[in-house]
């Protein structure tokens, strides 16, 4: 609204210059007439070309095509956003998840069903701009019944890859390149041993070497599929190298390192603490944020570890938080430019009496108000 108004008010601004600009072109045709009598035939026949077609002269003054084309633009993305609204998060997922489990098969082949996969990532694409459902069904630690983990893994660090790069700015081709290489870059660990992934925080000189062969693994596999982006192929060796170096296959440092792979690299940590291959226990979204910024803080970019908290917050949707007013709330919602002021549904006041409806608060809008901790950490 306000952008039409304005473009009205600049119309509006911009027609009694060309008012004013008439009177002024009035005055020289009155000096015309007598300066070039002789070239009244000249001027004649663009008098007669004006008037000889009635009939057209009409049709340019209502300019019907001029105000035809306007409306159909308008109208152009009402269809669009129809089909995005077709589309929910758990089919979605659920397609993503059983067609990366397939692709299992595919190992030993050269052929690979990339249209199939860039479809799926496309459509992902469209999901999460529309919404975070899609990215919160990818955090539920909740691992399906018989999910092959590699492929469980892969569509968590896909979707929320997905995410972080809409968020610092990636286009559609980038995500799409982004996407794919999210998809795939651990397929290296299907022909590793099932018990390397069961003991990954127990592995022996000889396993843990193995381990350490799998992004060129994966690399190898998806060049040998002919991807449609050749630059997958250097993201998914890279996913393991860091900041300082301390990665690898390659031991590659901060600006020599793959952008995608970054951004893989990071959800690929989070991803494996929240849902772990092992008897680990499993972190909670905002414990696997604190436990990355705590001890990995100078494996990641900050700007990515930024971005992953502006989407993740430290008190996540769901969250039963306490505020300094004593007052019980659950978060319902994350303020990305304030991840530490969620809105806040608050249920219970400050002498633990449940309220009889709930209160809205937006903590971004309210200074004096802010949350000590979350309820069953006992934070106050």
């Amino acid at each position: 609204m306000v952008r039409m108004s304005d473009l009205v008010r600049g119309i509006v601004r911009e027609t009694p210059p060309a008012e004013r600009a008439a009177p002024a072109e009035r005055t020289p045709p009155a000096e015309r007439p007598a300066e070039r009598p002789a070239e009244r035939p000249a001027v004649a026949p663009t008098r007669r070309m004006s008037l000889s077609s009635p009939a057209e002269a009409p049709a340019q003054r209502t300019e019907p095509e001029r105000h035809e084309p306007p409306s159909p633009e308008p109208a152009a993305p009402e269809p669009r956003a129809a089909e995005v609204a077709a589309e929910s998060a758990e089919p979605l997922f659920g397609e993503l998840l059983a067609f990366l489990a397939e692709a299992r098969g595919l190992l030993r082949g050269s052929g690979f069903p990339w249209g199939r996969l860039q479809a799926l990532v496309d459509r992902c694409v469209t999901a999460l701009a529309r919404s975070a459902d899609l990215f919160w069904l990818a955090n539920n630690p909740a691992a399906p019944a018989g999910a092959d983990y590699v492929a469980l893994h892969q569509a968590r660090v896909c979707i929320m890859a997905l995410r972080i790069g809409g968020g610092v700015g990636y286009d559609r081709a980038r995500l799409h390149a982004l996407g794919m290489a999210a998809a795939l870059f651990d397929v290296g660990l299907w022909q590793l041993p099932d018990t390397i992934l069961r003991k990954l925080d127990a592995l022996s000189g000889d396993e843990l070497a193995l381990w350490r062969s799998h992004p060129k693994l994966s690399a190898d596999i998806v060049s040998r599929w002919s991807p449609p982006v050749e630059h997958i192929v250097q993201t998914i060796l890279q996913h393991h190298e860091r900041e300082q170096g301390q990665g690898f296959p390659q031991g590659l440092h901060g600006p020599a390192i793959d952008a995608d792979a970054k951004i893989i690299a990071l959800v690929d940590t989070y991803s494996a603490l929240t849902l772990p291959p092992t008897s680990r226990p499993r972190l909670r979204p905002h414990e696997a944020i604190r436990d990355i910024v705590k001890t990995r803080n100078d494996q990641f970019p900050s700007a990515l570890i930024k971005a992953l908290l502006s989407e993740i917050s430290v008190f996540p949707p769901g969250t039963v938080v306490r505020l300094n007013t004593e007052e019980v709330g659950r978060v319902i919602a994350v303020n990305r430019n304030h991840p530490l002021r969620p809105k806040v549904e608050v249920l219970a006041d400050g002498k633990g009496q449940r309220l009889p409806a709930p209160k809205l608060i937006d903590l971004s809008e309210a200074p004096f108000l802010y949350i000590t901790g979350s309820v069953d950490e006992g934070g106050r």
